[in-house]
């Protein structure tokens, strides 16, 4: 399939997600009882993190790999969300201000993928606000410890936005001292059955694949 006709296929998509999403970005989660002792760890993600497609949120990658390390996991990740794609609020009420307002001992950024969406129009404003949202994270939570994924992405066919964008997350990344998980924009790559009914998430078996692939790469890092 084309770029330009996967586009138009998720344009119309992301019209629904979006008006879910960015409900949710406005809305902070409800808060919760938490054990002072578990490790808390908050995901700053788009609908890949959410775990969209999947049959039960039991089967994304992130609360898989939570599990595995009896980590408490905190996931406000939002369907369509980008850096810029989607996203009219900065400041309060915004993801980070979440992730920021739970004051977790790990801190996963998972963004990008939406912004080739907004590439052609907004680039130079893509790129601003990766480093704004590095720079307000780290420092208003810096005790936490930050592992920057390499944005994902989704179908075989890859436009230059990706590895642009790639570039601008790693580069800001080791700006910020945060670890960095490279190469999960493949994670997925050549494996059509790994995808869900609606052809731009993955099922079961593609999250699967994608917490296996995490878990590799976070035993690398010592977690």
């Amino acid at each position: 399939m084309k770029f330009d006709s996967v586009t138009r296929t998720i344009a119309a998509t992301v019209v629904v997600a979006a008006s879910f999403g960015l409900a949710a970005c406005s809305t902070p989660e409800p808060a919760e009882e938490r054990d002072p002792n578990d490790v808390r760890v908050a995901f700053y993600g788009d609908s890949y993190t959410l775990g969209t497609g999947a049959s039960d949120t039991e089967n994304r990658w992130s609360t898989v790999v939570s599990e595995q390390r009896d980590w408490s996991e905190f996931n406000p990740s939002v369907n369509g969300l980008g850096f810029i794609n989607n996203r009219t609020t900065f400041g309060d009420g915004d993801l980070p201000s979440q992730i920021i307002a739970d004051d977790p001992d790990i801190v996963f950024v998972t963004m990008g993928l939406n912004d080739n969406f907004s590439f052609g129009a907004r680039a130079s404003d893509i790129q601003a606000q990766i480093t704004d949202d590095f720079d307000r994270l780290t420092t208003a939570l810096p005790d936490a410890r930050f592992i920057v994924v390499e944005p994902f992405w989704y179908t075989d066919e890859r436009p230059d936005s990706v590895e642009t964008i790639i570039s601008w997350v790693e580069a800001a990344a080791a700006a910020s001292g945060a670890d960095y998980i490279p190469g999960a924009s493949r994670w997925i790559e050549g494996h059509p059955e790994w995808m869900a009914s609606d052809g731009l998430h993955p099922n079961d078996d593609g999250y699967a694949a994608m917490a296996t692939q995490m878990d590799q790469a976070l035993r690398t890092l010592g977690l």
